[in-house]
């Protein structure tokens, strides 16, 4: 055998041992990441218990002190309409901070639906604007008043 053949020879071997250690690698890697994510290895196991999960005590609706306690929004009628329909997707804290008149409440909810894929409310939309315009009414902030009494002095250069 040459000295070429016999390189060769140790090349493929070594080549071999290569791609073993390599797949060794991959797989303990893959094994690695799957215990990350399952470290009970519960895709491997034949379990065939039900797991039931009860939700917590406590009404989701429950209102105290005329206020509807999960969404902060007022006790009146309208409220659970606005609850199933508004903080669907964001925030009651959203909703009472947007003080609008109900042309605007109008306008901001067709905006929604044109840009944020909010679904038709149909005749709960009514119902929701009455609500908003009646318990978070538009309030016209503007400027503070003008100061009055005041003892106003020179100032020197």
């Amino acid at each position: 055998m040459t000295k070429e053949e016999e390189f060769k020879k140790y090349a493929k071997k070594v080549y071999h041992l290569m791609i073993l250690v390599f797949s060794i690698f991959i797989i303990a890697g893959g094994a690695t990441i799957y215990y990350i994510n399952d470290p009970n290895f519960s895709a491997f196991k034949n379990n065939t218990e039900t797991i039931v999960t009860t939700p917590e005590e406590g009404d989701e609706d429950l209102i105290e002190n005329g206020i509807h306690v999960r969404t902060g929004l007022v006790d009146a009628e309208g409220l659970m309409t606005v609850v199933n329909n508004c903080t669907n997707c964001h925030s009651a804290k959203l909703v009472m901070q947007n003080r609008m008149s109900a042309e605007r409440w109008n306008e901001t909810i067709k905006w929604m639906q044109e840009t944020q894929n909010l679904w038709d409310l149909g005749d709960n939309q009514e119902i929701i604007v009455n609500y908003l315009v009646t318990n978070y009414p538009f309030e016209d902030k503007g400027r503070r008043e003008n100061l009055t009494n005041i003892e106003w002095y020179e100032l020197e250069n």
